[in-house]
């Protein structure tokens, strides 16, 4: 292995990292505390799936030889934050969370399963994504209303850099936040000295509540949004590639990590799909049978700034969190403007996927349960409905 090691790989790595890292932590950190995590919960989770994530990526890419990107489920994140609180408090969200990685390794270990979620059709569960993502992606323009000084600097960020390179948009944004934080936003006394003592990583074990609620709104949507949204993805990134994996070993393995990560506050953890392409591409090495070195430095430096989650949440809490909404929901316009391209593609399977799209951006929750489980199931019978007229007609 050593003799496969790079400095193309490394750059390709930390790089990766600090990417992956940057660009969708805020949307982590919003997503636990809508479902009720404290700060302390937050950052416990926010650890817990930084450190799983990057030891998994280390185990995969070191065994089996490919560059296997581990990420977070962004789109995962941003369905808790658009669905709110839960019955039950966080606790209760944990208990969904360990249901929906055992879902994930029962995907990866019994086919039928896998199988069927692969065959939810393809426009509406982008258009569930898509739902998920649009109440996220409005943060920016209520950020620029909220105070001007506060959110155009970060939106402004955002295009400029955007403009040049797509891929630092997002770190320049998050840059902007912390220079409106530190020269615009009042920190109070003390603020600065919470941030130093948790320097230190901390993590906080969550004692699982389980409820149909829990696994209704929370488990089965995170499950279809990060399989159909990241691993399915994630494997199509490896393929294009020139790489063969066996996907059910790989969805297993990080259901087993989402698993390990739960009980700390964590949601999921998947195969990547954007970062994915940034470690199996040529810039990663010339050589393919080499890449794999990209995705083992990255999973150490996603295992070192998990350590230092703490202090960034801390950090984050120093400001207004209309801010922090602003960096989650820039870093999903690029998810955004792709789902909703792929959910209204098709004339076929418009108007099924449009009411995907309009009850789960809704985030109307019927009977405790909320809408991105009844927006698949609508547009689902919409469509069954549309093809039994067809075949009528026929």
């Amino acid at each position: 292995m050593l003799k496969d090691f790079s400095v193309q790989s490394l750059f390709m790595g930390v790089l990766t990292a600090f990417v992956g890292f940057a660009s969708s932590f805020a949307v982590v950190l919003q997503g636990l505390h809508a479902v009720g995590a404290s700060d302390a919960q937050a950052a416990s989770g926010l650890t817990a799936l930084a450190v799983s994530m990057g030891v998994c990526a280390i185990v995969l890419s070191a065994a089996t030889r490919m560059p296997v990107s581990i990420a977070w489920s962004t789109p995962g994140a941003a369905l808790l934050a658009s669905g709110g609180a839960i019955p039950g408090g966080f606790q209760v969200a944990v208990g969904a969370f360990l249901i929906c990685a055992l879902l994930i390794i029962i995907a990866g270990l019994f086919r039928p399963l896998g199988r069927a979620v692969a065959a939810i059709p393809a426009p509406l569960a982008n258009a569930m994504l898509a739902g998920v993502l649009i109440g996220l992606c409005f943060a920016p323009v209520k950020a620029i209303a909220f105070n001007p000084l506060f959110g155009l600097p970060i939106v402004l960020a955002w295009i400029v850099v955007g403009a040049f390179k797509r891929l630092w948009a997002v770190p320049a944004a998050l840059a902007a936040f912390a220079l409106v934080l530190a020269f615009e936003v009042h920190v109070p006394d003390g603020g600065l000295s919470s941030v130093a003592q948790s320097l230190l990583p901390k993590v906080e074990f969550i004692r699982p509540v389980f409820s149909f609620a829990g696994l209704v709104s929370i488990a089965l949507p995170l499950f279809i949004v990060t399989m159909a949204s990241q691993n399915i993805p994630g494997i199509a990134v490896l393929k294009v590639n020139d790489y063969d994996p066996r996907p059910g070993g790989l969805f297993a393995l990080t259901g087993f990590f989402s698993l390990l990560s739960a009980p700390f506050g964590g949601h999921a953890v998947n195969l990547a799909a954007i970062t994915a392409a940034m470690c199996a591409g040529q810039d990663a090495h010339a050589d393919p049978a080499r890449r794999y070195w990209a995705a083992i430095v990255a999973g150490i430096g996603y295992v070192v700034l998990g350590l230092l989650a703490g202090a960034v949440t801390a950090f984050v809490a120093l400001a207004p969190p209309i801010l922090i909404e602003a960096v989650a929901g820039l870093a999903l316009v690029g998810a955004f403007s792709s789902s909703a391209m792929a959910a209204f593609q098709r004339a076929d399977t418009r108007e099924a996927a449009a009411i995907t799209f309009l009850i789960t951006a809704s985030g109307v929750a019927f009977a405790g349960i909320s809408g991105a489980f009844w927006g698949l199931i609508a547009g689902g019978l919409m469509l069954a409905l549309q093809r039994f007229v067809q075949v009528l007609k026929k």
